[in-house]
């Protein structure tokens, strides 16, 4: 078993200033350096154009490019380099895993990919200069893997495929944008049909009123459904689908088929290692990371690192009152010898 951490960084104050401060923590880490040495191998096929991506970041969450600049600052890098890392426009995603199980007042969701992408950073932010405060774990970031908001609006996403691929936003970065910009599922479901899509996921979206939804999303469309559960395959779109989707199924039924209404128990589905939700298969880029649970009613979130845990709960509600966390990290375990980005070398030549 290997030992993990998040840290936690809280931050009430402007998209520059949050910036700034990030990337005086990221100035010189090992997650930088490992970045360094992935380029290495995954050559860019394509120039971000500074111009573009204001533009078009402007057009949905302009705090987001201050956030980059303040970024910029601290790192002293060329905006260009700023970009390939933390822009979330134009960039490629591998395929992985995911799992996502809602009710009444909760989202539960299984974050499986592979351990040398992991951050390891998890964010609480207050913007004073506009767009809502959210809490959850970063992605590139810039980029939320999963999160709620100050209006109980919680996000998950499923990856489905990356052929194709548009000039668009990518997941993580989809993510934030959801959590900073909407406080509802209809007004998520109008930014998700309106914004630029680099892939194709599903977003599941689900507020404080109860209603959860499914979007599937590629480069080429946006479909809307009702549903409790969402893995890794269209059920509208099934043109986009892979191929290979046994396991996406098996899961789907896993998690249908228990008819849970309560968060805990759907937990416990889903972090729990002998249910058949969680994964281990951390080299095949489908490994369960974290488990996230929001509880969008009270604005509380749950967070484990691994599986078996007990998650650690954090009151968002709270926090947004101005009560400051009174932990810096969150720690767990996990079954592999794959390296993580930010504890370990963890480059792309093994």
């Amino acid at each position: 078993m290997k030992i993990i951490y998040s840290e936690i960084t809280q931050f009430r104050g402007s998209h520059f200033e949050f910036g700034y401060k990030q990337g005086l923590k990221l100035k010189n880490s090992i997650s930088v350096k490992n970045r360094e040495n992935q380029w290495k191998v995954r050559l860019p096929r394509f120039t971000i154009k500074p111009t573009e991506v204001e533009q078009v970041l402007h057009a949905f969450v302009p705090g987001i490019w201050e956030e980059l600049l303040g970024l910029q600052e601290a790192l002293a890098w060329p905006i260009e380099r700023v970009l390939q890392e933390f822009g979330g426009y134009r960039l490629n995603y591998v395929h992985s895993g995911c799992s996502i199980l809602t009710g009444s007042d909760f989202l539960i969701r299984n974050y499986d990919y592979h351990p040398k992408t992991y951050e390891g950073r998890y964010t609480l932010f207050q913007p004073s200069d506009g767009g809502y405060a959210m809490i959850g774990p970063s992605q590139r970031v810039t980029g939320r893997m999963d999160g709620m908001n100050e209006m109980g609006l919680a996000m998950g996403y499923n990856f489905m495929n990356r052929k194709n691929p548009g000039e668009g936003f990518i997941c993580c970065m989809i993510g934030r944008i959801i959590l900073e910009a909407c406080a509802s599922t209809r007004e998520a479901i109008a930014m998700l049909r309106e914004i630029p899509h680099r892939h194709s996921f599903s977003y599941v979206v689900h507020d404080q009123s109860g209603a959860n939804y499914i979007i599937e999303t590629s480069p080429r469309g946006v479909e809307v459904r009702q549903s409790d559960a969402c893995t890794n395959h269209f059920e509208i779109m099934i043109h986009e689908n892979r191929r290979h989707l046994v396991d996406s199924k098996r899961r789907l039924e896993l998690l249908q088929q228990e008819k849970i209404t309560e968060a805990y128990k759907a937990f416990r589905l889903l972090n729990d290692t002998d249910k058949g939700i969680f994964s281990d298969l951390y080299s095949s880029w489908a490994g369960t990371i974290h488990t996230s649970g929001y509880l969008t009613k009270e604005r509380k979130v749950w967070f484990a690192l691994g599986g078996d845990r007990q998650p650690v709960e954090f009151d968002f509600a709270h926090w947004l009152e101005g009560h400051d966390l009174k932990m810096d990290k969150v720690t767990g375990e996990v079954e592999t010898d794959q390296p993580f980005l930010h504890m370990e070398k963890a480059d792309w030549f093994q």
